[in-house]
């Protein structure tokens, strides 16, 4: 069963690598292109950034219900939050990338102390919501071809930085809020 289950596995692979690298270049480009610069008409969509920190908030709190219900042997429920937890994620990425391709970006405007606090956590945000996709990944692709033991060993890993990639989202939103125009 185990050679069945890796094989499985390994199918998922190229894909994982392929999305893993497309993504971030896909956001890290569109980051830089504004519709409205480029003469399109479109209005700029400013109401987004509190859906998508409350969708990173909501995000938080699925991995950590999911963590509770594996914990508690209920793997119904914890497939079901952590398929969810995926989705929100996505629906995450979408809307970000639509408010910055629409909207200009905000400047952070603190000062001293906070100034460094806020761009430590931007940057480790930004750096870990890179590096959490092949996790994601591949923590997904081995709990669908029920490759258990190799799921457990990753999600060890995927968890924290995943739920710290949500949370500081949600702490970047809340330090940034009084600066948007």
């Amino acid at each position: 069963m185990e050679t069945i289950n890796r094989a499985a596995e390994k199918k998922y692979n190229k894909w994982i690598i392929l999305l893993s690298i497309v993504i971030p270049l896909i956001v890290g480009a569109l980051f830089g292109v504004n519709l409205r610069d480029l003469g399109f008409d479109v209005e700029p969509l400013t109401f987004l950034p509190p859906i998508y920190a409350t969708i990173n908030g909501l995000t938080a709190l699925l991995l950590i219900v999911a963590f509770l219900a594996i914990k508690n042997k209920n793997i119904t429920l914890h497939k079901t939050l952590m398929t969810t937890a995926i989705g929100c994620s996505i629906v995450f990425l979408l809307m970000y990338i639509a408010y910055h391709m629409t909207s200009d970006s905000t400047s952070y405007g603190g000062e001293g102390l906070m100034r460094y606090v806020y761009f430590t956590i931007l940057i480790s945000h930004i750096l870990l919501s890179i590096i959490i996709i092949p996790f994601v990944l591949i923590t997904y692709v081995r709990a669908i071809t029920n490759n258990i033991e190799r799921h457990k060993q990753i999600a060890r890993i995927t968890f924290p930085i995943w739920l710290y990639v949500a949370l500081s989202g949600v702490i970047v939103y809340i330090m940034i809020s009084p600066y948007y125009v």
